[in-house]
């Protein structure tokens, strides 16, 4: 459909489909069949020029759908709503599925059911890493009323630069505080909601968990953002972090090179291969829990080389770990 849509009037024909995608002209001829008995607006001319049978697409009896959205397009958000739909924050679920809902209202129920049968070329995983529960509560329900709420007061704090004060239970000192802060944004990431804030006490941007603020209050005052975010969220971590980027070198045995060559585990890195067919992996990202666990889940195959605080670290973590399995079994 997308290259037919692409020839627009001139139309296209089954050998041309058949080389753009790839394939036989027969599968071509079958392909159009099912699509033209689910519905679609598909029509044949033959040419007066070279009297060659062209196919196109008749795009006005879509042209209201979903705010000009091609008929390829609409089947594609359609066709992956699934995978969308995963990765949709938990507080804004609900919403992309009835989005998908609307979308779908522009195709004929006879379309519907074709796409619907087609296989599922897509599937997705649940994040491990969201809470399986809101907030912790007993009450599913009431915790997600609240997580809406808290969400609901920093999107108006964050969207009319208001001041606002949250009560915050931080998991890393294990103690609860008070903070004032300036929200300039948030993020879903890792299956959570987070706030990036601008906090006076430390005159610095900090990151808080929605899930972990038991209380949040709009203030009058209004805020005049003196840091400019980037556009990513916690661009310089492999997980939830906003501290500084350092170069971080690791040196990966032959046994996981190629997996860990071919992956792209953050925009900065750079590889260099070595003689035994291991891989050295250069980035510029911040030292935190993402990045130790990221390194530590290669095992013995993974060797810090710089700097020399991660490498002292991953050593004494991996020497605790060793000794945790002495004498057992």
């Amino acid at each position: 459909m997308r290259e037919i849509e692409g020839a627009r009037a001139a139309g296209v024909t089954i050998d041309d489909l058949a080389s753009l995608c790839g394939v036989t002209t027969r599968t071509i001829r079958r392909d159009l069949q099912a699509l033209e008995e689910a519905g679609f607006p598909l029509f044949d001319d033959k040419s007066r020029d070279d009297g060659r049978t062209r196919w196109s697409i008749n795009g006005q009896a879509f042209k209201g759908v979903a705010a000009g959205l091609t008929l390829s397009e609409l089947c594609a958000l359609y066709f992956s709503r699934t995978l969308v739909e995963s990765l949709a924050g938990t507080p804004f679920k609900r919403d992309v599925e009835q989005a998908f809902d609307k979308l779908a209202s522009g195709l004929t129920p006879h379309m519907q059911q074709f796409l619907d049968q087609l296989p599922r070329v897509i599937a997705t995983k649940a994040d491990p890493l969201r809470r399986r529960t809101g907030r912790g509560t007993s009450s599913a329900a009431s915790s997600s009323a609240a997580e809406r709420q808290i969400i609901a007061q920093a999107l108006e704090a964050t969207l009319h630069s208001r001041q606002a004060t949250l009560v915050y239970h931080s998991k890393s000192s294990d103690r609860t505080k008070t903070y004032l802060i300036h929200p300039y944004r948030l993020a879903y990431a890792q299956g959570g909601m987070y706030v990036l804030a601008y906090v006076p006490e430390y005159q610095e941007i900090r990151t808080f968990a929605l899930e972990r603020v038991q209380e949040m209050s709009l203030l009058t005052e209004r805020f005049t953002p003196i840091e400019e975010l980037p556009d990513a969220a916690f661009p310089h971590s492999l997980g939830v972090h906003s501290g500084p980027p350092e170069r971080v070198e690791i040196t990966f045995a032959a046994s996981v090179a190629d997996y860990v060559r071919s992956r792209e585990w953050h925009e900065s890195q750079t590889a260099r291969d070595l003689d035994d067919g291991g891989v050295v992996i250069t980035l510029q990202v911040c030292r935190d829990r993402a990045l130790e666990s990221w390194i530590l889940g290669f095992g013995a195959a993974a060797r810090v080389q710089f700097p020399p605080a991660l490498v002292a670290g991953i050593a004494r973590q991996l020497e605790e770990a060793n000794n945790r399995y002495k004498g057992s079994g």
